[in-house]
């Protein structure tokens, strides 16, 4: 048999079947012209040296295994020495998946240092910002256009639901306390070391959830003192995502997680999809008494959007 007819048949190229002839793994015969004559059994153990390597046994190491056939025995790990070598393949995969899985935690380590380190998103007051500052918002986003898809929320009674909050426990909606209640609605706060979903910026009105949290983290006062009595932030975002938010952002306020979106399907909220997600379109609820007195819809831009309801606030006295 030619070296190129036992090279197809074992799926490689005829320069690995001379590598494997170099190794000892094979002896082909030879012909009175000096051709190298393959045999079945050659054939046989060049398959199953690329069969063993592919499973992570290095070529060096199948010798075991085609000794195994050599012997005639009908597979090449029916020997004791066959056994042996899928322990130590087993025992370096071990070694090397440790190893990995150190190296990956060193480099997360090193990605969370260095993009909180660039970040200025936690730190109120600051004036310069990074490219990684997710606080601040690019130049040319694309501007929301009014829908329709809050016209009908004015007025309505805000449903019985109680929402898990970043404090602890869980919010109820329908009885937030005396006084007005803001209740900021957004798709989902970014974090420097991750990445947003693929066309983010070029969704309307999707960028900008951790510029309007800071926001409204420095405007916190001057809402309290112009008569909201309770700031919330809302999104579709597990509790511990938004807790971990609150703390590096240093908000003075509790966010509200509605995993299942059950504020959407009881009122009709606003949403949109993206990044195989349904997420909340950015929208701010006035709430006073169980009812929703002002909406707040489309919003733009929401680095600037705590100083709107600031305004309402002061020209609408309760």
């Amino acid at each position: 048999m030619k070296i190129s007819e036992v090279a197809r048949r074992a799926g490689v190229t005829a320069k690995t079947v001379r590598y494997y002839e170099a190794l000892g793994l094979i002896r082909p015969a030879r012909l009175a012209n000096g051709y190298r004559d393959y045999s079945e059994h050659d054939a046989r153990m060049v398959a199953e040296t690329r069969a063993l390597n592919r499973l992570g046994i290095p070529v060096e190491r199948t010798r075991p295994f085609l000794e195994c056939l050599a012997a005639g025995r009908d597979q090449a790990d029916d020997c004791p020495s066959s056994l042996a070598g899928y322990r130590d393949a087993i025992e370096d995969l071990t070694v090397r998946i440790e190893a990995l899985t150190a190296r990956r935690a060193a480099l997360v380590r090193h990605l969370r240092d260095a993009a909180y380190r660039n970040s200025s998103a936690g730190r109120p007051g600051e004036k310069e910002y990074t490219v990684s500052d997710p606080s601040r918002l690019p130049v040319g986003l694309p501007v929301p256009e009014d829908d329709g898809a809050a016209d009908h929320l004015a007025g309505s009674t805000v449903p019985d639901l109680d929402l898990p909050s970043s404090a602890g426990g869980t919010v109820a909606l329908r009885t937030l306390g005396e006084g007005r209640s803001v209740v900021y609605c957004y798709p989902l706060t970014g974090r420097p070391d991750r990445d947003m979903p693929d066309g983010w910026d070029n969704i309307p009105g999707a960028r900008g959830c951790t510029a309007e949290a800071c926001d409204f983290r420095d405007h916190h006062d001057d809402l309290i003192a112009v008569g909201a009595a309770r700031v919330f932030g809302l999104s579709s975002q597990e509790t511990g995502y938004q807790q971990e938010v609150v703390g590096r952002l240093r908000l003075p306020f509790a966010m509200l997680s509605d995993t299942g979106l059950r504020l959407a399907a009881t009122i009709g909220l606003p949403t949109f999809d993206a990044g195989g997600e349904t997420l909340y379109k950015r929208i701010t609820l006035i709430i006073r008494d169980g009812v929703i007195e002002h909406v707040f819809y489309p919003i733009f831009p929401p680095n600037e959007h705590a100083e709107q309801v600031l305004r309402w606030l002061k020209d609408n006295p309760a």
